[in-house]
């Protein structure tokens, strides 16, 4: 089994896509298409009553800590009660977005990504040690082309960007903490809240966009470009300026002290310099505006720049942002539920048309080929999870004249004694999963 460092687990094709490429391929028998139909239809079933069960029970921990929430509460939780249910929620997030096939971006990668140059070239700072909890998942790692005007020119640049971004933020408790330098003061978060959201398309070194505490500064190029400039343009000046610099002086001393004081300090001034003294100060001030001026243009400069970037961040929280809060949790079940079914659907189809057993590394490899050699995609193919939920799908085939108290539930996957994947037949792996759908309630 080869374990890919460039691919993702994630299968870019819908479950019903995959349903009918495994038709098209040829290798199921006429009258087994409908069978082979039927099988995913009821799997598909099962799978959403499932995770709907899930959401619930995420739903219920989250309503405590739902920003959005327009309901009341009758239950007063406790501190542990709520930390319970925190830990809980935070657990079982990251659970469905893994069933999603995202991967986690971890602190480390996220801080290497913020050292990046972003599309609008600006130093950019996170303060993790203001959250509690932050969480953060992406899939969908590719790379699309931008199209850019500099020096009226349009260039174009190929950007690395994650097509879905998964966040999960929990802000700590400035007083529990006893911190006083808190960059989320402006941001109206609460503490006692968790913020999730989901994003499309963010470029990869534009994450930092999505954080409330995101702080930007010049980067040393526009530093460089900032001072060096102006202490070119300063030097001249100053030289021009000094000896009516010390003009100056000489008359305001010559006005306060009289000539001896000047004399004394070796000061250039007399009644003439006095007389010309406006024209001094004009001619001083209008090189001074005039550095002031050259300095304030590149500042301007710097203040585009960060103008451009806020609004880059309010295009990107608004024209890329998918769902917030407990929103995010039903478009994320449903990637679970399509990620988990595809990935059953494919080791189910191949297992059935092998014509030799096939161990489970032998069964990765084979998907992973048949899907590049079919349809030019590349995946690294997550075996173990299908494999255990398949082992997990558990329930009885009663057949004709048989008591139902008698037959034994078996699952839809077993090994033999090479270690070898074998699955139920299409006929009994239906009349499997229709046990499991019929006895869902025992309420009877």
């Amino acid at each position: 089994m080869t374990v890919y460092q460039d691919r993702e687990a994630f299968i870019p094709y819908s479950r019903r896509d995959i349903i009918e490429l495994c038709i098209k391929d040829g290798k199921l028998p006429e009258s087994s298409l409908q069978k082979f139909r039927e099988f995913c239809s009821i799997l598909l079933a099962y799978y959403h009553f499932k995770l709907h069960k899930t959401l619930e029970v995420l739903k219920e921990n989250y309503a405590p800590f739902n920003p959005d929430a327009n309901t009341k509460y009758i239950a007063d939780y406790s501190d542990s009660e709520l930390a319970t249910m925190q830990n809980k929620v935070v657990q079982s997030f990251a659970e469905i977005l893994e069933q999603g096939n995202y991967y986690p971006i971890y602190q480390a990668s996220l801080e290497r990504a913020f050292e990046e140059m972003s599309l609008i070239e600006l130093k950019t700072f996170i303060d993790f040690d203001d959250f509690e909890e932050m969480v953060c998942y992406c899939r969908g790692d590719i790379y699309q082309t931008y199209s850019f005007k500099r020096f009226f020119r349009k260039i174009e640049q190929e950007i690395n960007i994650f097509e879905r971004v998964a966040l999960l933020i929990k802000c700590k408790d400035k007083e529990k903490n006893n911190t006083s330098n808190n960059s989320l003061e402006e941001s109206n978060l609460s503490a006692s809240k968790i913020y999730i959201s989901l994003y499309r398309n963010i470029p990869k070194n534009d994450i930092a966009f999505l954080f409330p505490n995101v702080k930007v500064s010049m980067t040393l190029k526009d530093r460089l470009m900032l001072i060096i400039p102006a202490i070119g343009a300063a030097v001249p000046i100053v030289l021009r300026i000094l000896p009516q610099l010390l003009l100056i002086i000489g008359v305001i001393v010559f006005l306060v002290f009289g000539p001896d004081y000047v004399e004394q300090l070796k000061l250039r001034a007399n009644p003439q310099d006095v007389k010309n003294m406006t024209g001094i100060l004009l001619g001083s001030l209008s090189l001074l505006v005039t550095l002031g001026g050259f300095c304030f243009k590149q500042y301007s400069q710097y203040k585009t720049k960060h103008i451009k970037f806020q609004k880059q961040v309010t295009e990107t929280l608004f024209f890329k942002n998918i769902a917030n809060n407990a929103g995010v949790f039903q478009t994320l079940i449903d990637d679970a539920e399509e990620e988990e079914c595809k990935e059953i659907i494919l080791v189910y189809y191949h297992l059935l048309t092998s014509n030799m057993s096939l161990t489970p590394e032998q069964l990765d490899d084979k998907i992973e080929a048949w899907m590049e050699e079919n349809f030019d995609t590349k995946i690294d193919f997550d075996i173990n999870g299908p494999l255990n939920n398949m082992t997990k799908i558990q329930g009885k085939i009663v057949r004709d004249g048989e008591d139902d108290e008698e037959v034994s539930e078996i699952p839809l996957l077993t090994y033999n004694e090479n270690g070898c994947c074998q699955v139920l037949p299409l006929d009994d792996a239906k009349k499997l999963i229709d046990y499991i759908w019929d006895n869902a309630f025992h309420y009877a």
